[in-house]
C-alpha cells in the first residue's frame, strides 16, 4: 500500500514520526484519524482493483506466448544499461520493452536508440507502475508472439513488489555498490523476485564487497531465488543472462503452443 512508506520497528520501542506511526498493527502502519480495519479495507481494494487489470494482461500475454519481466530494483542499479546491453546481444529476437519512471522519457529515448520498440510511463508522483498503466502501454506495442516484453519499473524496492503487473516473473537487480544488507532491508521485493541479478560486479574488487555474502543474504529471505552475477559494462555473465531469458521465453512458448492445441481440441 503506498499511502504512507510502512518504516518497520525493532525491538518494541515506538517508533513514530509526528502524527503519523508506522510498523503497528495488523495493517502494517497507522494513520491518524483512521483504524486498522479501514487501512486493510483501503489495501485490500486498491490491490483487488490492481489485480483485476493484472489478470487481462497475463491473458492476453499467455494468448501471445510471451515472455514477460518485471525488472524491480533501487535507483542507480544499472537496469537501463543492463537492458540496453541486452537487446544489442538479443540481436533481431522479438522483443518490446515498458519504460516506467517518474518523469522524463530520457531511459525510453535509450531504448528505441538500440532499435527497439518501447513506451514510456511517466508515473508522476507515483512509485511504481500498476496493472493497469501495464495493460494501456501494452495497447501502444505491437508485440509479437513469442517474444520478451521488457517491463522496467520505477526505481524502487517497496511499492513494486506488491503490485502484479501481469508479468511472468520479477527479476531484481542489485549493484555491488547497494551493501550486501540490501536484501534484509527490502525481504518482500526479493521474496517476489524469481531471479535477482547481482550487477556491476567489475567493482567489487574497488569497493571490499563480499559477494557471497550478498548471495547468502537473498537466499536466507527466500531460499529458491536464483542468482545471477554480471557486469552489463564488461559484459561479464551476460551470455548466462541471456540463456536464461530465452530458456524461459522458449517455455513460455512451448506451454502457449499446447494450451492452444487443447482448446481447439475441445472445440
Amino acid at each position: 500500500m503506498c499511502t504512507v512508506c510502512g518504516c518497520g520497528t525493532e525491538g518494541g520501542h515506538d517508533h513514530s514520526h509526528g502524527d503519523l506511526h508506522f510498523g503497528h498493527g495488523p495493517a502494517g502502519t497507522q494513520v491518524a484519524g483512521m483504524d486498522q480495519a479501514r487501512l486493510i479495507e483501503i489495501e485490500t481494494d486498491i490491490l483487488s482493483k490492481n489485480d483485476r487489470f493484472a489478470g487481462a494482461n497475463r491473458q492476453m500475454l499467455r494468448g501471445k506466448g510471451v515472455f514477460a519481466v518485471n525488472l524491480v530494483s533501487s535507483p542507480g542499479s544499472g537496469k537501463t544499461t543492463l537492458l540496453c546491453k541486452t537487446i544489442e546481444a538479443m540481436g533481431d529476437q522479438p522483443l518490446a520493452v515498458i519504460e516506467g519512471d517518474q518523469q522524463t522519457a530520457n531511459d525510453a529515448e535509450r531504448i528505441r536508440a538500440t532499435g527497439a520498440q518501447a513506451v514510456q510511463i511517466n508515473t508522476g508522483k507515483g512509485c511504481h507502475l500498476d496493472g493497469h498503466m501495464v495493460g494501456h502501454a501494452m495497447e501502444k506495442l505491437d508485440i509479437a508472439s513469442g517474444s520478451v516484453l521488457f517491463i522496467e519499473n520505477v526505481g524502487n524496492l517497496v511499492c513494486p513488489a506488491g503490485f502484479d503487473l501481469g508479468e511472468d516473473c520479477k527479476v531484481a537487480i542489485l549493484s555491488v555498490t547497494e551493501g550486501e544488507d540490501k536484501p534484509l532491508k527490502y525481504p518482500d521485493m526479493f521474496t517476489a523476485a524469481k531471479l535477482a541479478v547481482l550487477n556491476k560486479i567489475d567493482l567489487a574488487p574497488h569497493c571490499d564487497v563480499d559477494l557471497d555474502l550478498y548471495e547468502a543474504n537473498l537466499r536466507r529471505v527466500n531460499p529458491g531465488i536464483e542468482v545471477l552475477r554480471l557486469s552489463a559494462r564488461t559484459g561479464e555473465g551476460m551470455r548466462q543472462w541471456i540463456e536464461w531469458l530465452q530458456a524461459n521465453r522458449d517455455r513460455k512458448g512451448a506451454q502457449s503452443a499446447e494450451r492452444n492445441v487443447r482448446e481447439e481440441g475441445a472445440l
